[in-house]
């Protein structure tokens, strides 16, 4: 058997100031949508989101300053604007991050993080309207391992190639996929443990 076709998964490696642009959580939701979704106008997410388009259309504008997203030319018209996401994937904090990139990727790490639990409780909320095979497919574990940092690196490490691998072997999101295939999120989150206390805000 002959493995898939692996494609390009654009990613983006935003600087300070547009990270924190995209920190915004409208934002963070439109470009989102147009990820997984696929292309879209302003007016068409003005309705999704319950927002006014003119609010809708300046967002989109900050998205594409900051080259998160861009005009969708074969789609457009006069009256519409259509436009898409230019990448995939976003990176973002680097471990030796300092000043105003630990600042941008500290609030960016917080809105992805109030939308990753938006999007938990949402697959909670829907669990019982799923088949049974997706059931199966659906999972909310967490494992706690005594590792040192090095160990903790490469496992996370392991795990990003083994999902970008499933990514580029995937059609594209945003596009037509076969009838029995649909956005499968998969959240990671990982980080040393802290106590109940450090925990607690």
């Amino acid at each position: 058997m002959s493995n898939p076709v692996q494609r390009d998964v654009k990613t983006i490696a935003p600087d300070p100031t547009a990270l924190k642009a995209l920190a915004h959580p409208v934002r963070l939701r439109m470009l989102g949508l147009l990820r997984i979704d696929g292309p879209a106008t302003a007016s068409g997410l003005a309705v999704r989101l319950g927002l006014n388009s003119g609010a809708t259309s300046y967002h989109l504008r900050q998205l594409a300053l900051h080259g998160f997203i861009e005009d969708d030319a074969g789609r457009g018209s006069q009256r519409d604007r259509w436009w898409r996401a230019r990448h995939e994937t976003t990176t973002y904090l680097a471990e030796d991050a300092e000043g105003a990139a630990l600042d941008s990727g500290l609030a960016f790490l917080q809105a992805a993080l109030n939308w990753q639990m938006q999007q938990m409780q949402g697959a909670l909320n829907s669990y019982a309207e799923l088949t049974p095979d997706w059931r199966k497919a659906s999972t909310a574990s967490d494992y706690t391992i005594p590792l040192t940092a090095k160990a903790a690196t490469d496992l996370v490490e392991k795990l990003q190639d083994l999902l970008r691998d499933a990514m580029a072997a995937a059609p594209p999101l945003g596009t037509s996929s076969p009838p029995d295939t649909r956005p499968f999120s998969i959240i990671l989150h990982a980080a040393p443990r802290t106590t109940e206390d450090e925990a607690t805000p």
